[in-house]
């Protein structure tokens, strides 16, 4: 089939042509960039914690609002601590100042030099008298898990110090460290300037996220201190249940924790799940609405197509029947309209895949989207060439289906 008589009829139709192929051009270049969002949205969510079987973890939030005494407090946390093990089910306990993906908690920055103008990083910090590493199932990379011995109870109304022996996440030390040895017995300390404390790494974490699961390696600048806290009249303990037994646990350990003080306590309990349902709840509504929007345009684009195809047939009703009196066959009437939409369409492909990657610069560039990856391009081509083939053929089958006799009614 000759290319040059169907450019001819397009050019006596561009008003059609040209709208078809902006349509397609705008819907690509949306299209791609909405489903790369969704994509890495769904990445971002899905990045494990550090947390192993988080299923099964739930945290428990108890809150005294008789004012107490330094050592009075620390009694009841240990109570508290003591009545939730104690229950059928539960595997470890440990206090903590925060919890991963909560959005709720405290960061620092720390640096490798008291030197520094700013620090290297700003990193989560998590506060426990206990073993995170035990109750959550965190992987040790190098070196050890802090000892009974180093384990400090501060009163934060009284001081802000804090033990020098920490365990970082190995993301932080790649930050800190980015030479690519060992970070143990590096120089390490809290903030800058001559009173910054000085720290001794002790372990190395393989990952820990922090309170707000930000987006890249700094959502996994997590810092582990041995302290027990005392002063605002929380405690927060995080829990490991057996397989399957959270739900039943999480009901029992509430019942426990309150027999075991007679003053009224403030309790919120979580569970992990919905610590991270929280988290990327939004992730899940932007990912939601780009797919709808994405098959909206899909669905637009295609009424586009079918109604422009149709206006076509009908206009050269009386020259389909010409060709057909002359010995056309359907399958070149077909064939003729498949290979006019196609044109149109890869105009339009074209056109969209430099839009695509213009609209992916300005994302990178204002909101530090990663790079649109090729295989959208493609793809995204693919399915607009054949959404055009598949929306033309039903108005193409019926100019195929016209009758030679149309031609000597009309003349």
């Amino acid at each position: 089939m000759e290319i040059r008589p169907i450019l001819s009829a397009l050019m006596r139709s561009k008003t059609g042509a040209i709208l078809v192929a902006v349509q397609v051009a705008l819907s690509l270049a949306i299209l791609a960039n909405a489903l790369h969002i969704v994509n890495v949205r769904q990445e971002v969510a899905a990045r494990p914690s550090g947390v192993a079987a988080e299923r099964d973890v739930f945290h428990l939030l108890a809150r005294n609002l008789r004012q107490q005494g330094h050592n009075e407090e620390l009694a009841l946390q240990k109570r508290l601590a003591a009545a939730a093990r104690a229950v059928p089910g539960v595997v470890s306990v440990a206090q903590v100042s925060q919890v991963p993906l909560s959005r709720n908690g405290s960061s620092s920055g720390f640096a490798v030099n008291r030197t520094q103008e700013n620090t290297s990083a700003n990193a989560a910090v998590y506060l426990t008298p206990d073993s995170l590493i035990k109750t959550w199932g965190l992987k040790l990379v190098e070196g050890r898990d802090f000892t009974p011995a180093e384990i400090t109870e501060v009163d934060q109304n009284v001081t802000k110090e804090s033990p020098p022996q920490v365990i970082i996440t190995r993301a932080l030390a790649k930050k800190m460290y980015p030479g690519g040895g060992s970070a143990l017995n590096m120089p390490m300390f809290m903030g800058t300037g001559e009173d910054a404390e000085k720290l001794q790494v002790v372990g190395v974490i393989e990952r820990l996220q922090t309170q707000g699961a930000e987006v890249g390696e700094r959502g996994e600048y997590s810092i582990l201190f041995p302290v027990r806290l005392t002063g605002d009249g929380d405690a927060l303990l995080t829990i490991r249940a057996e397989p399957g037994q959270r739900d039943r646990v999480m009901k029992e350990v509430e019942q426990a924790v309150r027999a075991a003080t007679p003053d009224k306590l403030i309790v919120r309990i979580r569970s992990f799940d919905e610590d991270r349902d929280t988290r990327y709840r939004a992730d899940r509504a932007l990912s939601w609405m780009l797919i709808t929007v994405s098959a909206l345009l899909l669905l637009v684009t295609a009424s586009g197509i079918v109604g422009i195809a149709s206006l076509w047939v009908t206009q050269r009703r009386k020259q389909i029947g010409v060709r057909r009196a002359l010995g056309a066959r359907r399958l070149d009437i077909l064939r003729y309209f498949l290979t006019e939409n196609f044109m149109i369409t890869s105009v339009g492909v074209a056109a969209g895949v430099m839009l695509a990657l213009a609209l992916n610069q300005l994302l990178v560039s204002q909101l530090e989207m990663a790079r649109l990856p090729l295989p959208y391009l493609v793809g995204g081509a693919l399915v607009f060439w054949l959404l055009g083939l598949g929306a033309v053929y039903g108005p193409a089958w019926r100019a195929a289906s016209i009758s030679p006799a149309t031609a000597t009614r009309s003349a």
